[in-house]
């Protein structure tokens, strides 16, 4: 008996692996085994304390431009589209050429703006005239001041087709009837909704083109009905990628819809992150974990301590080197790295964080 002792023993000390091991339902058979020196050096102990339980809900996710600081570059005048020179996802800088088109406004307005220099041409004559006519006690009053009112409105309207036609393009038109959609800053194409043939008319609610800078992104995530109170704003939000494996984009929960979506029945949530690597792109799918605290407090320990085995979580208790246990717990719920223990431990315990398993397999070994 004490041959086989000092064999188990010994054992532990050098390698701490055990085979051929079986664990009962109801109680868990502990050896006797001790931690030498070098074993000591590759085992961590923790200890296990009480803490806030923490929450963390999986989500399916979009990522979109921040709508907050975009520019959409509408119509102007109605025509037809002659070429468009961008693409979506396109990087363009301010004043780049985004589209050409061929508008019978545009052209309308320069012809009303050549009769009404003409107009103007005519009634600066007649003024000049009635002028010289009234000093020289030739003509009467009456005439000169209807002379200046011809005039005044003349420059009226001449000035009406100018402002029109900056309106309508600032400088970026021709008589011909063209004009040149530019980019009003510099960003990202975000949206494209024209292309070359196309018709479009002033009257139109939608954008050409929308183009953002694309520093800050929106993440809009989906909450099912069933995990709407997990879900807060402020709430700390991490999002993962296909296209990033491994890389974690960290953000706050900004804002929470009032409305359900008719259609599947999911709360939307946004989520606003920032992109100063360009690195998240309008369209991609995502996957968002929102963690919170929660009120409930538990014993915690770090989860690499839990050993899983035969349906069952147990921990290695280290009260001294040649006093560990096997225990038996109960684990409510692991997140971030953190198991939460109902039962089995209490604040204060010490367990067996790192290389526990060579220490579980050496204690329970038949």
């Amino acid at each position: 008996m004490m041959k086989t002792k000092a064999l188990v023993t010994g054992f532990a000390a050098l390698t701490l692996l055990a085979a051929c091991k079986h664990k009962t339902e109801e109680t868990v058979e502990n050896k006797q085994v001790c931690v030498s020196d070098s074993m000591a050096k590759l085992i961590t102990i923790d200890t296990a304390k009480t803490t806030t339980m923490k929450d963390e809900l999986n989500l399916s996710g979009e990522v979109s431009f921040d709508d907050n600081n975009v520019v959409k570059v509408f119509p102007f005048s109605s025509g037809q589209v002659l070429e468009v020179k961008v693409s979506l996802g396109d990087r363009v800088t301010k004043g780049q050429t985004l589209a050409v088109i061929r508008s019978a406004d545009v052209a309308g307005n320069y012809t009303d703006l050549t009769s009404t220099n003409a107009d103007l041409a005519i009634a600066k004559r007649q003024l000049s005239q009635a002028e010289y006519l009234y000093k020289n006690g030739i003509s009467s009053e009456r005439d000169y001041t209807e002379a200046q009112e011809n005039y005044n409105k003349a420059v009226a309207a001449s000035s009406k087709i100018k402002q029109q036609l900056a309106i309508n393009g600032g400088g970026n038109t021709s008589a011909t009837g063209t004009l040149v959609v530019k980019a009003p800053q510099s960003g990202f194409i975000v949206e494209k909704n024209i292309t070359q043939g196309s018709f479009i008319r002033q009257d139109n609610a939608g954008s050409m083109f929308t183009i953002s800078n694309m520093q800050d992104v929106w993440i809009w995530a989906n909450v099912f009905e069933s995990d709407i109170s997990k879900v807060k704003q402020g709430y700390t939000a991490k999002v993962t990628t296909l296209a990033y494996p491994g890389k974690v984009f960290t953000g706050k929960v900004n804002e929470i819809s009032s409305v359900l979506d008719p259609d599947n029945k999911v709360m939307k949530i946004k989520i606003v992150l920032p992109n100063t690597e360009m690195l998240l792109k309008p369209e991609m799918f995502t996957s968002v974990t929102i963690s919170n605290s929660e009120n409930q407090q538990a014993v915690s320990i770090p989860a690499k301590a839990v050993v899983f085995d035969n349906s069952k979580y147990f921990v290695v208790v280290y009260n001294s080197k040649c006093d560990l246990k096997v225990r038996e717990v109960s684990v409510i719920k692991s997140v971030d790295d953190v198991s939460y223990i109902s039962s089995g431990l209490k604040p204060g315990d010490l367990v067996v964080s790192k290389n526990q398993l060579m220490l579980y397999d050496a204690l329970t070994a038949e």
